[in-house]
């Protein structure tokens, strides 16, 4: 049963007396006011009140009593249920043209608030669900199981998960996604679970076609949720290293880069963060990286002279104390790139 809080109460009569030149009284289930435009009423029982909720009947007050004003107060019933009561001071006869145009437009205000809450109590226990998943270790109990399969999810299957960075949300994308279960991560990532291996191919194919800003890491096919997801957000982390020209990477296909990313010597890390301010040099890195040491088809990737490339690798190991040029050195480079992003 939905029950109104003082705060509510009283955000609605102050909006209400915005346009009613009477007083406002909102009583609870219990015939109690819980807000109104004379707040020293606040905590009363209401007589009236207490009456229309028994009956389910306006009631009407033509004198003022030691504990009631002459007036109208009408039940609010939401879901045939009598939650609260509307009260408005005043004849009878005046104020009761009000009472229709209050009472609907307070339930409206209820059941919007109480949309919001159902929404947002759903989005709480989906993400509840989320961390239990992405931390749980071993067998899965039955209960597990069952909360689980409210969100379409068969703990009994393995699971493949993607994690993908950079989303832009659109019908398109959300016909695509929805029949698999999804969790939002932040504004733009999300993390999707898919438990037919026959799809994954075709479904990654058709997310980078929509989105071409998109970032996608995948883990491998496993028993354990967890297991696969810091497999996807591990492989997620090398794209967003060494940023090559692709936008979709997997586990297996990068094991060997996220296993050097982890093997981090102290403050090797820190060599390549001092680049960071100076997105040009990282960038400049990470293509000189790609295209395999290659002077001209790295100055022809960032449509740069010869020579500015020369510059910029020169600032690189001004800043970094590693010369990018020297093959062992532009490993231990590439491995810092590692280590700053790894997942």
């Amino acid at each position: 049963m939905f029950r109104l809080t003082n705060q509510q109460a009283q955000e609605i009569v102050d909006k209400m007396m915005e346009d009613i030149p009477y007083n406002i009284n909102i009583m609870n289930d219990k015939g109690v006011i819980v807000g109104s435009g004379k707040k020293e009423r606040i905590g009363t029982v209401h007589p009236g009140a207490v009456k229309a909720l028994a009956t389910g009947k306006m009631v009407e007050a033509w004198e003022d009593g030691r504990f009631e004003k002459k007036g109208t107060n009408e039940p609010i019933v939401i879901n045939n249920e009598r939650v609260g009561v509307i009260g408005i001071t005043g004849y009878p006869d005046e104020v009761r043209p009000f009472c229709n145009i209050v009472r609907t437009t307070v339930s409206l205000l209820i059941e919007q608030k109480t949309a919001l809450e159902s929404l947002a109590n759903a989005a709480n226990r989906k993400m509840a669900l989320l961390e239990l998943l992405l931390s749980h270790q071993g067998a899965y109990t039955q209960k597990f199981k069952k909360e689980a399969s409210a969100y379409s999810i068969d703990l009994n299957l393995k699971t493949v998960v993607l994690y993908l960075k950079h989303l832009t949300w659109d019908e398109n994308l959300s016909k695509l996604l929805l029949p698999y279960s999804s969790f939002p991560m932040k504004e733009e990532d999300l993390l999707l679970l898919i438990q037919k291996p026959e799809d994954l191919d075709n479904l990654v194919h058709q997310i980078i076609k929509q989105q071409p800003g998109v970032l996608i890491g995948i883990g491998k096919l496993e028993s354990n949720v967890a297991d696969s997801y810091l497999q996807a957000r591990q492989a997620l982390g090398i794209l967003m290293a060494l940023k090559p020209p692709v936008q979709m990477i997997r586990y297996v296909d990068a094991t060997f880069l996220i296993r050097l990313s982890h093997m981090n010597p102290a403050g090797e890390a820190n060599v390549v963060a001092r680049l960071e301010d100076t997105h040009d040099l990282l960038e400049t890195l990470r293509s000189f990286i790609h295209n395999n040491c290659s002077i001209s088809l790295t100055a022809a990737e960032l449509n740069i002279h010869r020579n500015t490339l020369q510059y910029r690798l020169k600032r690189i190991q001004t800043l970094t104390g590693k010369d990018p040029r020297d093959l062992l050195q532009l490993f231990e480079l590439t491995h810092a790139l590692l280590s700053l992003y790894k997942g």
